[in-house]
């Protein structure tokens, strides 16, 4: 009879759904690791509270990380001057007061993005320059009180305020929460994504964001008001999402004198609850709220404590907005002020209002005036006249709206037709003289890949403790459940099928084979169960591998997706936690007394193709890979709206990965697989690329095992068929490079 768990481990006892118990452990170490951020992320900072000069020179690194952590990285174009929108008669007047005039207008940013709004200019003299930045569901004229459609709150038009109290203020449009554009009609495909989440996914893979491009129309606008003559101030004032923005445009430049953000500021430690376009890489791990906020000491900073927008969930992405709750403000904001009592500037912070008010208070505002000139200056009070407001022929907000979304979209999409030569230069200090001289020059970008854009996790913390029992019993092999520790309450398991007839002494190769999106190891191994693996891992198990098929944590939905944003913010993905469980089942692996630990290779389906292309790159006990139903041209199949097949209309939000589409597509990634054998299994009827595509990214990863003079290494087979394991080229690539004979015909 055979024994009912493997020698030298442990009964397995543990029942009910194995996969959820998985993906709730992880949950539950990143929901921890999120609750512990605050007080780990200041051993990031090295702050220096000796001068104003010296703080500001000392928290220059992290400047430097929260501008690319938001995309803020695109140079800008020159100041040129904030132009009016113009007719045959002259500027399009909006509005007039007897203190300022209100004008459409725009400005340069980028190549083929600008910024546009609305501009109003005091009549009198200019006591600051400012920005005023509303929610992204309010149009700048809102904000202006320059219109009759959907009006607000007099007290909520800070904008005109502002203005009205002898202020320049300029009012851009940020992208809205709408969802009619999201999609791409030449080709008849729409989604349900906000226009905000629309560009952030694609802005995402390049290593851009919604936040960071809108916080550069902000700072062009900076940059047009430093080249002016007229010398006055600078302020930026926001509310809801323009709070956001305001709090990050202050805190990268500081020709900002002063910001007074709205509606915002709180503990950040429940993003993963908010729209997915405020997930930010790093931003809990460096930064919260207070950190990005200390950015701006020793300027001024007013926080207005006022009701945030509410926004429900939205698509099929999980994630509301709720009002910043009062109690969390007032936490954040005390942080932010133990620093400005460090630096010896407790008068240019404050926090203003309860949370129950709307934003743009007598007192918020006249704080911020005050901080940005030095002196008390009366507030505007009242509504503005709309009864005088000036029609603007052909002015259509909507149609506005639509053009600043079309602009960012063709920009990024520009940024993904440009990313082959970007990647080009971040490669091109790979020494490809040699096997010797490419192992060692390609480490800087295995450091990279782990680090900067899967993000590391702690090593595993506990000692594996195996457990194991019986589950499957075949002619030839025997299938046993395993299950390894790597942190407390997060482990890794699966199926591991032992060939009977093992010799004393024999140490055999082994094969880990990977199922894909929501699969479980009993499909890939069990031949009674019909499934696009054809149980690849059973029939391998037949011809005498050892083989293990582990669960990965991609199961359950958006269980497992929310993993991916809990923890971007920490600066890691859901493939920091699969490595580390890798890491552990190949040690295990290799200490069994039947198994060659040099000979582990790697087969994986679909999302187990995604597995063979991120996993074996950083675990080395894997010497070889095959990547099945998934090897692509992985930043075009996230980034592109032109074909139909691409994740930007899909509900796999969690598939976007921080700035990877200019630094590894999946000819880089197999590069750090090399010199080790590597193949690539693709099916001609395969929905999840297209043949050419495969073809042309394929060809990257066979010039190099060229260059190197290993081409005998690498190899593609194509089959007439769907997203399935073919198992013909494959297997044989696995017989000759584990060197294990083939069964005799």
């Amino acid at each position: 009879m055979a024994r009912r768990t493997l020698p030298g481990t442990a009964p397995l006892r543990l029942q009910g759904d194995l996969a959820a118990r998985m993906v709730a452990g992880i949950h539950a170490l990143l929901a921890e690791r999120t609750r512990q951020s605050p007080a780990e992320r200041e051993k990031l900072w090295h702050r220096d509270f000796s001068s104003h000069a010296a703080y500001t020179a000392s928290v220059a690194p992290n400047r430097k990380s929260l501008r690319r952590c938001i995309g803020a990285v695109d140079p800008r174009l020159p100041a040129t001057g904030i132009e009016l929108v113009c007719q045959v008669a002259g500027p399009v007047k909006l509005h007039e007061t007897e203190s300022y005039t209100a004008y459409l207008a725009h400005w340069p940013v980028f190549d083929g993005v600008d910024a546009e709004g609305v501009v109003l200019e005091p009549k009198g003299r200019t006591l600051a320059r400012i920005v005023a930045l509303p929610d992204a569901d309010w149009t700048p004229e809102q904000i202006a009180g320059v219109t009759l459609d959907a009006p607000l709150p007099p007290e909520a038009q800070f904008a005109r305020r502002l203005a009205a109290s002898g202020c320049r203020v300029l009012v851009p449009v940020l992208v809205g929460r709408g969802q009619e554009w999201s999609g791409n009609p030449r080709i008849k495909r729409s989604t349900r994504q906000p226009h905000r989440e629309w560009v952030y996914r694609m802005a995402y893979e390049m290593g851009r964001h919604i936040i960071g491009y809108e916080v550069q129309k902000v700072l062009a606008a900076v940059d047009q008001f430093a080249a002016e003559r007229r010398k006055a101030p600078i302020g930026v004032v926001g509310y809801g999402e323009g709070g956001l923005i305001a709090l990050h445009a202050a805190a990268l430049d500081p020709r900002i004198d002063a910001a007074c953000v709205s509606g915002y500021l709180q503990e950040r430690e429940g993003l993963s609850q908010e729209p997915i376009y405020r997930n930010v890489w790093n931003l809990l791990r460096e930064f919260g709220d207070a950190g990005v906020a200390s950015l701006i000491a020793p300027r001024a900073l007013i926080v207005e404590a006022s009701k945030g927008p509410r926004v429900g969930k939205q698509g099929s992405t999980p994630g509301v907005l709720v009002s910043p709750p009062f109690a969390s403000t007032k936490r954040e904001f005390a942080k932010v002020a133990a620093i400005y009592r460090k630096l010896k500037a407790p008068g240019r912070v404050a926090l203003v209002g309860n949370g129950s008010g709307l934003p743009g208070s007598d007192a918020a505002l006249a704080a911020f005036l005050q901080a940005l000139t030095g002196s008390a200056v009366p507030m505007a009070r009242g509504g503005a006249r709309l009864e005088e407001a000036i029609e603007a022929p052909g002015h259509d907000p909507r149609t506005r709206a639509k053009r600043q979304f079309d602009q960012l979209v063709e920009y990024t999409q520009k940024l993904l037709r440009l990313s082959e030569y970007v990647r080009d230069a971040y490669w091109s200090k790979l020494d490809k003289r040699s096997v010797k001289t490419y192992q060692k020059s390609v480490e800087r970008y295995r450091k990279d890949f782990w680090t900067e854009l899967l993000g590391e996790m702690p090593p595993p913390s506990v000692a594996p403790s195996p457990r194991t029992r019986l589950i499957l019993e075949q002619p030839k092999w025997r299938g046993y459940e395993v299950v390894l520790d790597v942190w407390p309450g997060v482990f890794a398991y699966g199926i591991l099928c032992v060939p009977k007839g093992i010799e004393a002494g024999e140490r055999r190769p082994v094969v880990v084979c990977q199922h894909g999106l929501e699969g479980r190891p009993n499909k890939v191994v069990d031949p009674a169960i019909e499934s696009p693996y054809h149980a690849i891992g059973g029939q391998l198990a037949d011809r005498g591998f050892v083989v293990f098929a582990p669960q990965n944590p991609y199961i359950g939905g958006d269980a497992f997706r929310v993993l991916q944003r809990l923890g971007n913010p920490l600066k890691c993905s859901l493939f920091s936690a699969i490595v580390r469980q890798h890491e552990v089942l190949t040690a295990w692996l290799a200490s069994l007394p039947f198994v060659d630990g040099d000979r582990i290779g790697f087969y994986g389906l679909s999302y187990g193709g995604k597995t063979a292309m991120r996993v074996p790159a950083l675990v080395r006990r894997y010497c070889l890979s095959i990547c099945s139903g998934d090897f692509n041209e992985w930043v075009w199949k996230n980034v592109t709206i032109e074909w139909s097949n691409s994740y930007m209309f899909t509900g796999e939000y969690e598939m976007y990965e921080f700035g990877i589409g200019e630094t590894f597509n999946y000819a880089e990634m197999a590069a750090l697989i090399a010199p080790r054998p590597f193949m690539v299994e693709r099916g001609h009827r395969d929905g999840v690329g297209l043949d050419e595509w495969v073809a042309f990214e394929y060809a990257k990863v066979r010039r190099l095992y060229a260059d190197l003079h290993i081409p005998e290494r690498t190899e593609i087979e194509y089959f007439d068929g769907p997203h399935e394991i073919h198992g013909v080229g494959t297997v044989r690539f696995l017989h000759r490079h584990l060197r294990w004979p083939e069964p005799a015909r």
